[in-house]
């Protein structure tokens, strides 16, 4: 997969380009507000190094964004393996009650590019594209109880939650940031919802 477009934006592997405003993003407390912390640019540019990695080996992961009509960076969106020994799961193809590695859906915008329905826009190419060419049975999307912002885009995308699913972030330190909520949407209803 090279990339994915929607109206008004591309979903691409990343360029040397997006370093420097990707750093700016990762340094400003509001867009962290929901992590531990910000990131430094060393740590921006680990993070973009495992992005190009995991497209690499799987040709899909977390993309860069673009805005089509200015070539503007304004973010990540994309899917990736929930990570070994997280403390839900997914459903498995051949078995519904057996997990699997898990899938999630995650964006991450500057202040700027708030507003615009840019993450849902987004977003919702990447729920297709892990739903029609990767033939996910199941897409989950994780994020802090207190960011409210980020389950209304869940909600959007057709997700749902369940109040049985939300557990404690080992990651986060103890307070406000470590309790987690994960939305889900099968397969199925995302059939229903584009009519497919």
């Amino acid at each position: 997969m090279s990339e994915l477009r929607t109206d008004r934006l591309i979903l691409r592997n990343w360029r040397e380009s997006d370093l420097a405003p990707w750093a700016a993003m990762n340094a400003d407390p509001e867009v962290r507000a929901y992590f531990p912390d910000v990131l430094t640019r060393e740590q921006s540019e680990a993070s973009v190094a495992r992005f190009r990695t995991g497209i690499a080996r799987r040709g899909w992961g977390w993309w860069a964004v673009e805005v089509l009509d200015t070539g503007e960076f304004i973010g990540v969106t994309g899917l990736g393996p929930v990570e070994d020994g997280a403390p839900f799961a997914g459903l498995d193809p051949a078995d519904d009650k057996a997990p699997f590695t898990a899938v999630e859906a995650g964006w991450r915008l500057p202040r700027s590019a708030w507003g615009h329905g840019y993450a849902t826009e987004a977003a919702r190419a990447a729920l297709s594209y892990g739903f029609e060419d990767l033939a996910l049975p199941e897409i989950l999307a994780v994020t802090a109880a207190t960011n409210l912002r980020s389950q209304a885009v869940m909600r959007r995308l057709g997700m749902t939650h369940d109040p049985a699913d939300d557990f404690d972030d080992p990651a986060y330190p103890e307070g406000p940031l470590r309790r987690s909520v994960v939305y889900r949407i099968p397969a199925e209803r995302q059939r229903r919802r584009t009519g497919e």
